[in-house]
């Protein structure tokens, strides 16, 4: 297919570009994708945002052209491209391009991501495997239906009663784990602490604990699983490979939680976030020295998480209160360091 696509390039670049597209959203397809990421190919390849609406099923996503979900209680246009799910349904995929005709490059992103689309409605409203990773979007839409995230949590095994969390991971699809219960084992769990959900994963079989930085929302009743979700989200901008923690608990955030609203990922970061990061410029062992002692309960415990002689580490503070410009061993300067960490993480997720 790439092949194809590039010899269609050379002959006429619009073919080239839909065989691309044709190939992208087949790939989307075998993969399972669910609906958000089938309108976030839309938006991106499209180069404009793309929502859904489809008022029978209450089912709304729009995505702009950067891949961000933002939704809109705008109506769409009826000017814009569009395409329905069904060949005599309403339109209900929409490309937001005003003032030009559709090209035919965005013909086929809507009648590819609409055909996409039909097919995982089917499956998470109607039959559907059990390992479908679409259900598990399914169980986590605010926007759903009750009717249709209890079809989903039923087809992933979760009865109404079951209590359940949500992961946000920072590689990978959303995932749902069953709460653990009393008489369960601590082995092969996500983190370490008591009331981590166990690694096995509603929606993606057997397996080991996620790579990389993952986000643990707190457990609920199944069609509470959106609130969940949305505490993990926020939970995953607090979590860093390092320095710092890479499984964050939003049980284990309490109002810290807030800060997520104040700083905006890629935002300009607050004047104690720049001071940290023109030091770490010149001074490698200053992020993770500084960690150990925002995160340990005495200095003697930071030198033995950084294996280091605790003069030592009184050298290395010192310098970096030279660096920062305020005190990090008097109990203001520590909570100081420690919002100031909290709040770069947050500025980078």
């Amino acid at each position: 297919m790439k092949e194809l696509a590039g010899r269609l390039t050379a002959l006429d670049p619009d073919a080239g570009a839909a065989v691309q597209v044709i190939a992208y959203f087949d790939r989307l397809a075998e993969s399972r994708a669910g609906l958000e990421a089938l309108v976030r190919g839309a938006a991106v390849l499209a180069g404009v945002p793309a929502r859904l609406v489809d008022g029978e099923r209450r089912v709304q996503v729009r995505v702009e052209a950067d891949g961000t979900r933002r939704d809109s209680q705008v109506p769409p246009d009826p000017a814009w491209p569009s395409a329905a799910l069904s060949p005599d349904g309403v339109p209900a995929l929409w490309l937001e391009r005003a003032g030009a005709e559709p090209s035919v490059v965005d013909a086929v992103i809507l009648e590819r991501a609409a055909g996409a689309v039909r097919r995982v409605l089917d499956r998470t409203r109607g039959r559907a495997p059990a390992d479908d990773p679409a259900l598990v979007e399914t169980l986590l839409d605010a926007t759903a239906p009750e009717s249709a995230r209890l079809h989903a949590a039923r087809r992933l095994g979760l009865t109404p009663a079951a209590h359940a969390r949500a992961l946000a991971l920072a590689d990978g699809p959303p995932q749902v784990v069953p709460e653990q219960t009393a008489d369960e084992s601590p082995a092969g769990r996500v983190g370490a602490g008591p009331g981590v959900p166990p690694a096995e994963r509603v929606g993606a079989g057997p397996g080991v604990p996620p790579a990389g930085r993952v986000g643990v929302g707190p457990a609920v009743p199944v069609l509470r699983l959106p609130e969940s979700w949305a505490a993990a989200r926020i939970a995953l901008r607090f979590a860093s490979e390092e320095p710092g923690r890479r499984v964050v608990h939003a049980e284990e955030l309490g109002s810290l939680a807030l800060l997520a609203d104040l700083v905006a990922p890629g935002a300009e970061p607050p004047a104690d976030v720049r001071a940290l990061d023109t030091a770490a410029a010149t001074t490698p062992w200053l992020l993770a020295t500084l960690d150990a002692v925002a995160s340990t309960t005495s200095l003697r415990a930071a030198a033995t998480e950084i294996n280091v002689h605790h003069s030592t580490l009184q050298d290395r503070l010192a310098q970096a209160e030279h660096l920062l410009g305020w005190p990090v061993r008097t109990p203001q300067g520590r909570f100081r360091l420690q919002l100031a960490l909290a709040l770069r993480h947050l500025a980078r997720a």
